[in-house]
């Protein structure tokens, strides 16, 4: 593999290494060692970079929630590896960091070690996009946000405007975008308008705090989960700069977190706009438990995503009225989760293998049996078609 140790900083902290602690189990990078990488392992990566979102920030990073992370204990099925990488330091140019982070990313996911990002400002999750890109790998990216983050695409690139400079790249490598925890006061009209004519999915705050199921496909359908750290309530993530009253509770972040973690399918987690000054000490902890319950989602995945062979699936067939194509659903006898399959055009087999097997609820086998097209069938229909 590359090196990508040119990259990053060593970790220079003190930790605690406690007996079945992670500060006992992590490879860490540190002064004169870099650690080797071995496939399916997760990697922590810190990247303080802030200059298109709040450059005030710039040159202060705090590193606390590693001694957090370090002091928790090992969870009961972590037989993988764990890495610290340690720090990514801003370059010269803001186009350095992210040409940084971006070979980072390409070649961990490469090598099947999943890059756990913290990061400066959301408009990482570009650099993470384009380290796919790197590997002319169709991705589906799931945020958790309380804004789209569309942007201007004749603008410039910022932490609330990075999706469509991802759409403007070319080649173009995004196939879905998913948005988990959007409120209304925060998105405009417009916005709405664009992401429905793009076939976009949208799990509102509301409907999430009604029904965490909806969002569970989301989820599990992502290649690239980023997490906008000014989604939580204020009251759970203390800080100077984060004043939000409505959000994600600190307890469904980590729920968020842990299913992520279990999807198959998800390769790499960036969490963002994480602004050390006047952070609290819990706030800090709280970052490293999501850290412990990704990586603890990661060990429960049961390798289920239903490509290859389907020997272990029981398969459903759904005929509509006035609907030439039957919709065929798939449930996972080892986790009894379910799966869509949408037809796609054979000459795009290559190109859209890992995306025509949709995430689904048994409530969407339940809809078409009532003769109604599930939604997430039908966006994904309209992009293969």
């Amino acid at each position: 593999m590359k090196d990508i140790s040119i990259y990053f900083q060593s970790v220079d902290v003190s930790f605690s290494e406690k007996e079945e602690t992670i500060g006992a189990k992590i490879n860490t990078h540190t002064e004169g060692y870099f650690p080797e990488l071995e496939k399916g392992g997760v990697a922590l990566v810190y990247v303080p970079e802030y200059r298109n979102g709040n450059a005030f920030f710039q040159g202060k990073e705090n590193d606390l929630f590693r001694s957090y992370f370090y002091d928790l204990f090992v969870g009961e099925h972590w037989n993988f590896p764990l890495y610290d990488l340690g720090t990514i330091l801003p370059g010269g140019s803001i186009e350095d960091t992210y040409f940084a982070v971006e070979q980072v990313v390409a070649e961990l996911v490469k090598v099947g070690v999943i890059p756990l990002v913290v990061g400066g400002t959301q408009d990482l999750t570009f650099a993470l996009y384009k380290g796919y890109g790197k590997l002319e790998q169709m991705v589906n990216i799931c945020s958790i946000d309380s804004k789209l983050d569309l942007g201007n695409p004749e603008g410039d690139l910022n932490k609330d405007g990075y999706l469509s400079h991802m759409m403007l790249e070319r080649p173009c490598y995004l196939f879905n975008h998913a948005n988990i925890g959007c409120q209304a006061p925060f998105v405009s009209a417009e916005e709405l308008i664009l992401f429905d004519k793009l076939y976009f999915d949208i799990c509102r705050l509301g409907e999430f705090n009604a029904d965490f199921k909806i969002a569970e496909p989301h989820l599990r359908n992502a290649d690239l989960l980023s997490l906008d750290l000014t989604a939580l309530k204020s009251n759970d993530f203390r800080g100077e700069y984060y004043d939000s009253p409505n959000g994600f509770s600190s307890d469904q972040i980590c729920q968020i977190a842990k299913y992520a973690g279990i999807s198959d399918k998800l390769t790499s987690f960036g969490i963002f706009n994480f602004y050390p000054v006047g952070l609290q000490k819990s706030s800090h902890h709280l970052l490293a438990q999501i850290f412990w319950y990704f990586i603890d989602g990661v060990s429960m995945r049961k390798g289920d995503f239903p490509i290859g062979s389907k020997k272990d699936y029981v398969k459903f067939s759904v005929n509509l009225d006035d609907f030439k194509d039957e919709i065929i659903f798939y449930k996972s006898n080892k986790s009894e989760r379910w799966w869509m399959e949408v037809p796609y055009p054979p000459q795009d087999q290559v190109k859209y293998e890992r995306h025509h097997m949709i995430p689904c609820d048994y409530s969407d086998y339940e809809m078409a049996m009532k003769n109604e097209i599930p939604n997430l069938w039908w966006k994904t229909y309209q992009k293969l078609g």
